[in-house]
């Protein structure tokens, strides 16, 4: 099989359906795999992906729970994962937070999911697939994520920027979800939706104009990025579109969810 690129139209995908070592994986909800998916995707259930654990309910689970997950989704290091969801790349790129946590970097995240596979009118299926298994023993990568004591250490510095992928109500702390609203000091906002085309199938926006509002905020690839939401869901887009744009980006996965419900944090409204 040809290497396919990280960000990988449909029309890629459909040339490369029956490869052998190509494992697609369907993060949409369960109701919509049911009725219509990828052919051969196998569907993961989004909730696998955290340890829910308050309150850093957006952890990544033990390293017994993540081998068997992927020994489940038939996971070798041949494998060359593509990733998909219905909501424009927030579970997806969770996703692909998760395998480079575990040290896999051959996937790619299909550009729009399964809106811009449907609107390519591309064939789907409705039957259910199952991968054939294997027997995964992973170690856990620290590069592409950060706890909360690297980030109360670093959060001032020049060379990291804090990019808050949450709603403008949630960052101004207008909106609360947590004991304690507000963001990071020194956090920029860039809501994870605004690098969607939401009238191109949910696809990714001009890569050169995100880039250009991103620098307008800090975020460039010559710092260190760090992207959060409230569980390290939303901002697993955000995560997405930086290692799409060659970022150094790493993941705060205890989000908000941690941050905001802790009593030490420092805030800015």
């Amino acid at each position: 099989m040809n290497v396919l690129p990280l960000l990988l139209e449909p029309e890629q995908l459909a040339a490369h359906l029956d490869d052998t070592h190509l494992l697609i994986i369907d993060l949409c909800k369960e109701s919509v795999y049911q009725q219509a998916h990828i052919p051969h995707a196998v569907w993961l259930n989004s909730r696998l992906l955290v340890s829910g654990v308050f309150p850093a309910s957006g952890q990544l689970p033990s390293i017994k729970q993540l081998n068997s997950l992927f020994s489940t989704l038939g996971l070798s290091p041949e494998t060359h994962v593509v990733v998909y969801d219905d909501e424009g790349g927030g579970w997806a790129g969770r996703l692909i937070w998760t395998l480079d946590a575990i040290g896999h970097h051959n996937y790619s995240y299909l550009n729009g999911g399964l809106h811009a596979w449907l609107a390519a009118n591309l064939p789907i299926e409705n039957t259910p697939n199952n991968a054939k298994s294997t027997l995964t023993d992973l170690q856990i990568n620290p590069t592409p994520q950060v706890d909360i004591d690297y980030l109360l250490a670093h959060y001032q510095d020049s060379d990291h920027i804090i990019w808050d992928a949450r709603s403008p109500e949630e960052f101004s702390g207008e909106r609360l979800l947590a004991q304690r609203g507000g963001h990071i000091p020194h956090a920029v906002n860039y809501e994870w939706t605004q690098a969607m085309d939401k009238n191109n199938a949910l696809k990714i926006r001009n890569l050169a104009i995100i880039r250009a509002e991103l620098a307008q905020l800090g975020i460039s690839n010559d710092k260190t990025v760090i992207t959060h939401c409230q569980t390290h869901h939303r901002s697993g887009f955000t995560y997405l579109i930086g290692r799409i744009l060659g970022f150094n980006i790493k993941a705060y996965a205890g989000s908000w969810s941690e941050w905001g419900n802790r009593p030490d944090t420092p805030i800015v409204k």
